[in-house]
């Protein structure tokens, strides 16, 4: 049996320059933080011919062609078995729709297992590249990059996006004060509700193709704003970050009418009057979890408790998508 274990993300800037319809002409550039929230795969063979999959519903099928899961159905065919005899299982800690970048996380760790069953290595690089190309290339999802790597790599970590699709990682240079700020003051609270990034990142995907100058200028000012924060972060003034990240949300809604709703903009009203100095949807927007960076986290937890979200508390991940059991 082989077990693997791929980190769920937050992202701290830059957000959206991942999509290849920007950085294919302007470049991109994020920062993202893996957390201690996990996607789990298993895989092993099971002592009767066939395929069994078992994550949200159960499938048996005999051939790769009839798998419906499409994510394990292109990493089967990636894998090009000999003989469909394999049992496959996932677990997480947070479901999907929530804005943690779950699908490239379970697609990450799909693939590592896979590979280490099959007694084969992955470069970190190349299982990114590889989970990518199941999710945009063969799957024409309208999703950026930043969901796969993160979760191979781990960490809290810088990503260059080029022209040419290249993707260029690296740690963001910060002090452990500035670590242990980031854990104690950044406060995830989810709204409670689950969303497809899909649509608003079609829309973001057509309208730069289209080279819509609203949605241009908007990229532009967020790749700045990822700019900012990495040089706020570096600097340890993590304040002027939280701040970065109130500007951030403020321009991120401007860019699709589904990034927010009443609900939703009450709450973060309310988080702002209790101790918050900034934050945000993480993800695409339209629900999953609000975050903030707090100057009074007591007074922030409770304002949120009583309005009735659920914060899940997190540290951050430095190993990336790996196997625990094999």
């Amino acid at each position: 049996m082989i077990i693997t274990r791929s980190p769920l993300r937050i992202s701290l800037g830059g957000g959206g320059t991942d999509l290849a319809s920007y950085y294919e002409e302007h470049e991109g550039f994020l920062i993202a933080a893996a957390i201690d929230r996990y996607v789990y795969v298993t895989v092993m063979r099971p002592f009767t011919q066939g395929i069994f999959l078992k994550y949200s519903k159960l499938e048996h099928v005999e051939a790769i062609d009839d798998v419906e899961h499409p994510i394990i159905r292109e990493a089967l065919r990636m894998l090009d078995l000999r003989i469909s005899q394999i049992e496959i299982t996932t677990l997480a800690d947070i479901p999907s729709g929530t804005g943690l970048g779950s699908s490239g996380s379970f697609t990450a760790a799909l693939l590592r297992a896979l590979w280490a069953y099959r007694m084969k290595l992955l470069h970190p690089g190349e299982l990114a590249r590889l989970a990518c190309e199941i999710e945009i290339e063969k799957l024409g999802e309208p999703i950026g990059k930043q969901d796969q790597y993160i979760s191979v790599y781990g960490g809290i970590t810088c990503f260059d996006f080029y022209k040419d699709g290249g993707v260029q990682a690296y740690p963001l240079a910060i002090s452990q004060d500035t670590l242990f700020d980031l854990e104690d003051n950044l406060l995830l609270f989810f709204t409670g509700f689950a969303r497809s990034a899909g649509a608003i990142l079609k829309d973001q995907h057509v309208r730069s193709q289209k080279s819509d100058a609203s949605m241009l200028a908007n990229l532009h000012y967020v790749k700045e704003i990822g700019y900012r924060s990495k040089a706020a972060l570096e600097g340890a003034r993590p304040d002027e970050f939280g701040a970065l990240m109130h500007e951030h949300w403020e321009n991120k809604k401007k860019r699709s009418g589904g990034m927010s709703n009443p609900l939703i903009d009450e709450w973060y009203e309310l988080g702002m009057k209790n101790g918050a100095i900034g934050g945000k949807l993480v993800g695409a927007g339209g629900g999953g979890f609000l975050m903030f960076y707090a100057e009074d986290r007591n007074r922030l937890r409770h304002a949120m408790s009583h309005a009735g979200l659920e914060e899940v508390r997190f540290r951050f991940d430095f190993e990336g998508t790996k196997v625990i059991l094999s």
